[in-house]
């Protein structure tokens, strides 16, 4: 699995009518181009790397740094998808807020109908996927967008945004499913901080990052105390927050703010009945939050001594990652996401307002290109690759 991370700053408005419909076809021009040149596995992998998503989002004509830009371009492709099909060649479920939790559904119709095999395992990773970064990562940014893209192949990315209500910034999060080893433990491959680091804040709690490699013996733990008698686990718990005993020299007392024992109970009970062997299984039963997650944590680093992490999940692992395999490709060279924006101006009109006669004309060269591609006509599509080459 590959995930990297981009932070956004929060803009108020939406695209106009007029401007999301031009970005609807146009993002469908780009998908299927795209698609044909190069498979749908190859559009996934692109929507999974936030430097060309945000780039894409430009392009399209939205606000080239805020955090609208991420459902404004998940909006623009499901509504492609619904009106092209399998011709769109990849598929999009979810959405912001109340639509990201029908993705599961939306998975599961579209893979009955296409007589995509594997759809249960899709509907896992897209609901893995948003139990981790909403759970396990605990980072400051509540989840609230969660948009699933697969091919018919059964091939799948995850574009998800997080907000961070204290400072209005956003970070937004990108899944790629064919580097998937393990859901729960260094689930990417690199992080890219997008827009630079938001303003340091005053957080209620510090991060608490259970997928980092480093946490592996909290995980092992937190799944061994719901494993064992749960009536003992639970009196441990009261025991530890009685009062403000200071455990270990750097670690804060346990008090009741961290625990909360009656929920506590009621999870720890259904949790126990499913016995689970590893972490991703109890991240994966029902209630199970980021309460419970955390509460679980600092239970396991007093109990067996093994320490939880509260690395940022946009910084890097220790060493670079290098011990688990989870190295980082070293930065490519690119243009900044803004000149990308200079393709047919911004919704808010920077770098200039929105060029509709371009952005027309540009849609129909590239439609045009993908009609004739199919029919077997590519000297259209080699000429844009001859551009695209010539303008590198």
């Amino acid at each position: 699995m590959q995930r990297r991370v981009a932070q956004l700053p929060l803009h108020g408005g939406q695209a106009p009518a007029w401007l999301f419909r031009r970005m609807t076809r146009l993002a469908g021009a780009v998908t299927m181009a795209v698609v044909d040149a190069r498979g749908p596995e190859e559009m996934l992998r692109r929507l999974a790397d936030p430097w060309w998503f945000q780039a894409f989002g430009c392009v399209l004509g939205f606000d080239w740094h805020s955090s609208g830009l991420t459902t404004v371009t998940c909006g623009a492709l499901k509504e492609a998808a619904k009106r092209l099909g399998r011709d769109l060649g990849i598929f999009v479920a979810g959405g912001k807020a109340m639509e990201g939790r029908k993705a599961p559904r939306e998975i599961m119709d579209a893979a009955d109908r296409h007589a995509i095999a594997g759809g249960e395992r899709l509907v896992y990773a897209s609901r893995t996927s948003a139990k981790v970064d909403s759970a396990a990562v605990q980072d400051g940014y509540a989840i609230y967008h969660h948009g699933f893209f697969f091919a018919p192949s059964g091939a799948w990315c995850v574009v998800q945004q997080g907000m961070n209500a204290e400072t209005g910034w956003a970070r937004r999060y990108h899944w790629i499913g064919e580097s998937v080893t393990d859901f729960v433990c260094e689930p990417h491959a690199g992080i890219q901080d997008a827009a630079g680091r938001p303003p340091d804040f005053a957080s209620p709690s510090p991060v608490l990052n259970m997928v980092a490699r480093e946490a592996e013996a909290n995980r092992q733990g937190s799944a061994a105390l719901v494993r064992g008698n749960p009536d003992a686990l639970l009196a441990e718990a009261e025991r530890l927050t009685e009062g403000p005993t200071l455990f270990a020299p750097a670690h804060h007392p346990v008090l009741p703010a961290d625990v909360n024992l009656d929920r506590l109970r009621k999870i720890v009970r259904t949790a126990h009945e499913r016995h689970p062997q590893d972490f991703v299984t109890l991240l994966g039963t029902e209630g199970v939050g980021p309460a419970t997650v955390r509460s679980l944590s600092l239970l396991a680093e007093l109990i067996y001594g093994a320490p939880a992490s509260h690395r940022d999940p946009a910084a890097p692992p220790p060493n670079g990652g290098a011990e688990s395999g989870c190295g980082r490709r070293p930065p490519e060279p690119r243009a900044r996401w803004a000149d990308y924006a200079y393709a047919h101006g911004g919704k808010d009109g920077h770098p200039f307002p929105v060029d509709r006669e371009t952005y027309d004309r540009n849609i129909a060269v590239l439609l045009d290109a993908v009609r004739k591609a199919r029919l077997g006509d590519a000297e259209k599509t080699d000429a844009l690759r001859r551009l695209a080459r010539h303008a590198d």
